[in-house]
Parts: C-alpha cells; structure tokens; sequence
C-alpha cells in the first residue's frame, strides 16, 4: 500500500510539474540595441594583489582590470551582458544608476598621495593605456558606444570621486577617435569673448548641465558646483583644475555645448 501510495505522488508531482517551452531561436527582431551605453573607467587606488582581491572577493567589481605590470593583462572579471557594481550612485545627462548600463574598467593605479608639499598624482604607463585603447575600440564596436559616453568615475560621481585623475590622458582616447574634444582653434576663438566679460555662475551651471554633470543650478559657487568644475577642468584642461570659474573653462565649455552642425 505504502509503495502504491508513493508511486501516485510521484505521478501527480510529475504531472504538475511546468515543461520548458521549446524556444526558436530562428527569428530576430529588428527593433533592438545593446543595453550598454557608457563606459566608465576607473583607477583602483590599490596595487595589483589588492585590487585583484577586491574586485572579485568584495562587492565592488568591475568588467575588466587592466594590470600595471611590464606587459599589462586585461583581466574580464564580469560578463559584459551582467551588471558589474562599479559606478555606485552616479548620473550622467538624463540617466541615473549607471551600473545597469555600462561597462566599468579598473585600471591598476595608486590614484594620489598627500604630502607637505600638496598631493601628488600616479600617472599610468604607457602600455597601460595602449591596452586601454584596443579594449575601447573592441568595446565602441560591439555596443556602439557615443563619443561623449566614454567618461570617468568622477564625470558620473562628481562629489565623491576623483578617478581616474588628472593624470589620465584623455586626450590619447580624442587622438584614438573614441572621445568627443573640444576643437583647440574654436576654443582660441571664443577665449577673447570671455576673457572681456566672465558669464556669472549660473550660466556655468547651466553649461555644465547641458553638458552632462549633475550640477546644482543655485547662482552661486557652491561647493557642489566647485567639484563639477574641479572635475570639468581635471578633464579638458589639466593644467589647473582649481575649481574657480575662468575664461578658458568658459571657452572650452562654449565650445563642447556649442550645437552641433547637421550633415
């Protein structure tokens, strides 16, 4: 009886339970892109063991960690097609949350040191970067990534984080054709306007928002606005990134908003 009672549930459980569906797979929609739309790079502010340990052992990750060794490594740590934990709470133009939609890449640097003197920035090899650059390229090819969408984890975080720093040479990445750049002859050309007459702080505000930072729009130099600039500046211009409203912010500012001409 106990046999004959155990066969039945079986049979009943068997028959409740749901059957996969047969999915084809032989139809494809037009109508679709890849959910990534930004990469943000990063500097780890650690050495090669630690960043390794962190990224893959701690809740913070990333897709790839390019190491500071003779010849770098690209390590893929996260699926391009899973989130990796990387941005944190963070915004760039209309979009927020950006871990759902981008792609994180760490790179192995100790970021800066504070001295008596003043705080003192870690460059990145040369190696390095090359690195970086044929991981962008493989990257913009696969997700169709718009040049103003390759940023740093300070344009999408600027009131908490100062990486990759003003050493990162943004600049290779606009050479490289990865990166919008502001023109340096139309920079030159609006430069003269601003130096005469310096627009009030609202309209940097307005500006750096047009462009893509989370800015306050208060009138006044906030210190939320002041970190906007710091990492406007750090960015386009790192020769001073002191975070005070000039000329030559207000130029480059012009230039980058400026609209652009219709094919």
């Amino acid at each position: 009886m106990k046999k004959l009672l155990l066969a039945s549930l079986i049979a009943l459980l068997t028959g409740c339970a749901t059957q996969l569906p047969n999915i084809d797979h032989s139809l494809t929609s037009k109508g679709q892109s890849s959910r990534v739309r930004f990469v943000v790079i990063h500097y780890t502010v650690s050495d090669l063991p630690l960043s390794v340990k962190l990224l893959t052992e701690k809740e913070v990750s990333a897709h790839y960690l390019i190491t500071d060794e003779n010849e770098p490594r690209v390590y893929a740590l996260v699926d391009e097609n899973r989130a990796a934990w990387h941005a944190g709470l963070s915004s760039w133009k209309t979009y927020t949350a950006l871990n759902y939609n981008s792609i994180g890449i760490e790179i192995v640097n100790p970021g800066f040191k504070d001295m008596p003197d003043g705080r003192h920035w870690y460059g990145f090899t040369g190696r390095q970067i090359d690195q970086l650059v044929a991981l962008l390229k493989q990257i913009k090819e696969r997700h169709q990534i718009a040049p103003e969408n390759f940023l740093g984890h300070a344009d999408v975080a600027p009131q908490r984080k100062q990486d990759p720093g003003p050493m990162f040479p943004w600049k290779r990445l606009a050479d490289e054709g990865l990166i919008a750049w502001p023109d340096a002859s139309a920079v030159a050309a609006a430069l003269p306007k601003y130096e005469t007459q310096l627009p009030d702080v609202a309209w940097f505000q307005q500006k750096l928002a047009q462009h893509g930072y989370a800015t306050p729009q208060t009138g006044v130099l906030d210190p939320e606005t002041h970190n906007v600039l710091v990492t406007f500046q750090a960015k386009y211009r790192n020769s001073k990134w002191d975070g005070v409203p000039d000329a030559e912010s207000a130029a480059i500012l012009d230039v980058l908003t400026a609209p652009k001409p219709k094919p």
